[in-house]
C-alpha cells in the first residue's frame, strides 16, 4: 500500500482510503451493519488506514459502525469525519430530508461544538484526526467557523482542519482565516473539474487533496449489465450517468483496456483507483465498500503501479469513449 505524509504535523496515511457513506444506508438501498463492521476491519487488515465518515451518513449510523469496528484498533486508523449537516437544530438552510429528519447546512460555533461532542461519542474516541466542514454554509461567516475549528484543535479534540464541497473563493476565505490542512472533493477519471479550479490554490498553499467518489458511484468499477436495476432509495436509480447509452460507452471503454487490465493482473476497479492515485491530483483516493471483498479489492489498487505508457493508454481510451457521457 502506498502511503502519503499529509498536513503539518506529519500524519502518514494510506493513499487509498475507505469511504463509509454507503454504510449509512441512506441513498444506497439500505444497510447491513454486520457486513459494514467486517468491511472496516478488512480494510485495516489490507493496509487502508484512512477511514472517512460523517454524521450525515445514516444520521450517525456510519460513525457508530466505525467506532465499533475500531475497538482495540483505534491506533491503526486515521479518522476523518465532518460537521455542518445538522438535524439537532433548524438553523441554517434546509438541504434535504433523511429518514424523516430535516437536515440543514449550518456551521455556527455552538453547532460545531455540539457536533464534535456527538461524533467523538459515536466514534468511541477522544480525538478526530481530520475534521471537515461537509458542505458550506453561506449564512455563517467563515471566520466564525474557522475560529471554532481552531479552538477545537487547541483543545486536542481535532488534529487537522479540512473543508469539502467548496469553491475557490470560499477556500481562499478559509485560508485567510486560518490554516486549512486538506480539502475533500469529487475526483475521478470522469470528474476532473478541480484540476483547474482548486488544485492550483491547494498546491500554492500546501493543502492536501482527498478525492471522493474515485469510482464515480460505481460507474467506473467495470462494465454494468444494461439490464441491472437500482431499487429502493439508491441514488443511482435516477442518475442519468447510469443510462443504458452510458453503460454501453463504458463497456467499450473497458473492453479497450482489457489487455492492460490482464497485464497488470487487476480488476477494472483497481485500474481506475490506481489511475486516481497516479494522477498526481489527489493525495488520497477515497473508495466506498460495503462488503469485505470490495474493501480488499480497493486496497489492492494501492499497490498497483502505472507507468507513463499505461496512463497514456487509459487517457486515449477515455478520449474515445467517455467524452460524450451524458
Amino acid at each position: 500500500m502506498k502511503t502519503n505524509t499529509l498536513w503539518p504535523y506529519g500524519l502518514s496515511c494510506s493513499a487509498v482510503g475507505l469511504g463509509t457513506w454507503a454504510m449509512g444506508g441512506w441513498m444506497w438501498g439500505g444497510n447491513d451493519d454486520a457486513a459494514a463492521i467486517e468491511t472496516l476491519r478488512a480494510s485495516l487488515d489490507a493496509g487502508v488506514t484512512l477511514i472517512d465518515t460523517a454524521p450525515a451518513y445514516g444520521l450517525g449510523r456510519a460513525e457508530r459502525l466505525v467506532g465499533q469496528a475500531l475497538r482495540g484498533r483505534r491506533h491503526e486508523a486515521v479518522i476523518a469525519t465532518k460537521c455542518g449537516l445538522v438535524w439537532h437544530t433548524r438553523q441554517g438552510r434546509h438541504f434535504f430530508d433523511e429518514e424523516g429528519q430535516a437536515v440543514h447546512r449550518h456551521l455556527g460555533r455552538e453547532s460545531i461544538f455540539h457536533e464534535v461532542a456527538q461524533s467523538l461519542q459515536r466514534l468511541e474516541t477522544d480525538y478526530i484526526d481530520l475534521y471537515i466542514t461537509h458542505w458550506q454554509d453561506s449564512g455563517t461567516p467563515v471566520q466564525e467557523t474557522m475560529d471554532a475549528l481552531l479552538d477545537l484543535k487547541r483543545q486536542g479534540k481535532i488534529r487537522a482542519i479540512g473543508v469539502s464541497n467548496v469553491d475557490a473563493p470560499t477556500l481562499t476565505e478559509y485560508l485567510r482565516c486560518g490554516p486549512v490542512d486538506a480539502i475533500q472533493e469529487r475526483y475521478s477519471l470522469i470528474d476532473r473539474e478541480i484540476e483547474h479550479s482548486l488544485l492550483p490554490l491547494c498546491r500554492h498553499h500546501g493543502v492536501a487533496v482527498m478525492g471522493y467518489s474515485s469510482l464515480s458511484l460505481g460507474l467506473l468499477a467495470g462494465p454494468i449489465d444494461p439490464e441491472r436495476r437500482f431499487g429502493g432509495d439508491d441514488q443511482r436509480a435516477g442518475n442519468p450517468r447510469f443510462s443504458r447509452a452510458n453503460r454501453q460507452r463504458l463497456s467499450a471503454f473497458f473492453l479497450e483496456l482489457d489487455g492492460l487490465r490482464e497485464r497488470k493482473g487487476c480488476s477494472f476497479a483497481q485500474l481506475m483507483i490506481a489511475w486516481t492515485v497516479a494522477s498526481g491530483a489527489v493525495d488520497v483516493a477515497l473508495c466506498g465498500a460495503r462488503v469485505p471483498s470490495q474493501a480488499r479489492e480497493n486496497a489492492g489498487a494501492g499497490g498497483l503501479d502505472l507507468d507513463a505508457a499505461d496512463l497514456a493508454a487509459i487517457a486515449a481510451a477515455a478520449a474515445r469513449h467517455l467524452q460524450t457521457l451524458d
